[in-house]
């Protein structure tokens, strides 16, 4: 059992605790969802109608495949607050004070970078190129013409009445890169304060890694032993 350092920051007791912000994917859980369904349908199908082995087949399948499943699509979260960031990915869950985070990147996978240089990717928080491109479009379209056909710009009606002339507004980033954005505002914002000091915390989610192992050994017992 760790004991206090003295020298660490004591929390503010009568300084209420600022909400979370949370960030997921709506794409990962709508995906999750439909599996989870899909494997249910199958699995309960062949518990109930199954013969011999089957039964158990599909009970051991169930246990390895719906924690896996939840994992990859409905676990992971981010949460930030004015104190930190809380990453909870399939397998663990991570807290990094803003002090201690380094920098947020983007590239194929986004990810926060504390400042021991340890990484560690933002599962809640895909990187979307799609989602870059379609952004990018806009703002060309906005740039040349308002987006409208080549002649249809700069020609009111007669009566004075038509489109309006005023510019339409284009996503100026993809979503995800939004959120990432705010992230580091935060980061930069709230690194400094004596709330959001403290060490950087990593538990593994034995909860999800638990229920999957067991499925694992038993789906093998049984196929070993068939």
């Amino acid at each position: 059992m760790s004991t206090p350092d003295p020298q660490s920051p004591v929390p503010d007791a009568s300084r209420p605790e600022s909400k979370d912000r949370i960030y997921r994917s709506p794409a990962g859980i709508a995906g999750g969802a439909l599996l989870l369904l899909i494997a249910g349908w199958l699995g309960v199908d062949a518990l109930i109608s199954g013969h011999g082995r089957t039964p158990w087949l599909a009970l051991a399948a169930l246990i390895l495949v719906v924690p896996l499943v939840s994992a990859f699509t409905l676990r992971p979260a981010v949460f930030a607050n004015e104190d930190r960031l809380r990453v909870r990915n399939p397998f663990r869950v991570i807290v990094l004070p803003w002090a201690q985070v380094a920098s947020l990147r983007s590239s194929y996978s986004n990810e926060v970078v504390a400042a021991s240089g340890t990484k560690y990717q933002l599962w809640a928080v895909p990187v979307s190129l799609r989602a870059r491109k379609k952004v990018a479009k806009q703002q060309a379209r906005a740039a040349d013409g308002d987006g409208r056909r080549p002649g249809s710009a700069g020609r009111p009606s007669p009566l004075g009445f038509g489109r309006s002339h005023q510019p339409a507004t284009a996503p100026t980033r993809a979503t995800t890169d939004q959120i990432m954005d705010d992230l580091r505002r935060l980061a930069e914002t709230r690194a400094g304060e004596p709330s959001a000091q403290g060490e950087v915390t990593v538990r593994w989610a034995y909860e999800v890694m638990g229920p999957a192992i067991a499925g694992a050994v038993l789906l093998a017992i049984l196929l070993a032993t068939g």
